[in-house]
């Protein structure tokens, strides 16, 4: 951890309001920092009047990839993952969720799924059941075996509509089960109040 920058579990950093007008402080205890994260906020935190090729220079960086990264530590919106091999389904569903104000992240396999939650930090995830690599019950397992993971919320989906299936996923952690083809927005419905039940 940088000198200076305290993770503490109720910890804002104020950023510069000439970088985002609209957003008075960024949460950084819920997503994952790396370094240069961190001493971005640092040299925030000493002068907020620092323009982002200030800041650019001090890390040897470019003003672009300040830019992104004070765009990702300032998006306080609800993320949600989203896993599906077939890009007939995880498009479509990113847009409609983009729509309702989420954040989406996408992965195309159980492998890359695990990757973008140790990276990611979402707040819900949509968990398709067939998946290369790992399939939908092999990764809701090991995200519900880490105690890092194990209380973010998973909503797997899945053409198996049997009972038998439904009951296998919950068994294994998932907090819903939605068969394809769904109801968009019924699937949002249940986003919506699973996010409620977890606090989010």
């Amino acid at each position: 951890m940088c000198e200076g920058l305290e993770l503490g579990e109720n910890t804002q950093t104020l950023l510069p309001n000439q970088r985002r007008t609209d957003i008075k402080a960024v949460q950084v205890t819920r997503m994952k920092l790396d370094s240069i994260d961190k001493q971005i906020l640092v040299i925030l935190e000493q002068d907020d009047t620092t323009s982002n090729a200030m800041v650019a220079e001090k890390l040897g960086i470019t003003p672009e990839e300040v830019e992104k990264r004070l765009d990702r530590l300032t998006d306080t919106r609800t993320k949600i993952l989203v896993v599906d091999d077939e890009p007939d389904t995880l498009i479509p569903l990113t847009r409609a969720l983009e729509g309702e104000n989420y954040t989406v992240v996408g992965a195309v396999d159980g492998a890359d799924a695990l990757e973008k939650v140790r990276d990611e930090t979402p707040d819900l995830i949509l968990l398709d059941l067939m998946l290369p690599k790992l399939n939908g019950y092999e990764v809701c397992m090991k995200l519900k075996e880490d105690p890092i993971t194990r209380q973010t919320p998973i909503i797997m989906l899945s053409a198996k509509g049997e009972i038998k299936d439904k009951v296998l996923g919950i068994e294994i952690g998932a907090d819903d089960y939605v068969t394809k083809p769904f109801d968009l927005i019924e699937l949002k419905a249940r986003i919506r109040a699973l996010l409620r039940r977890t606090g989010v």
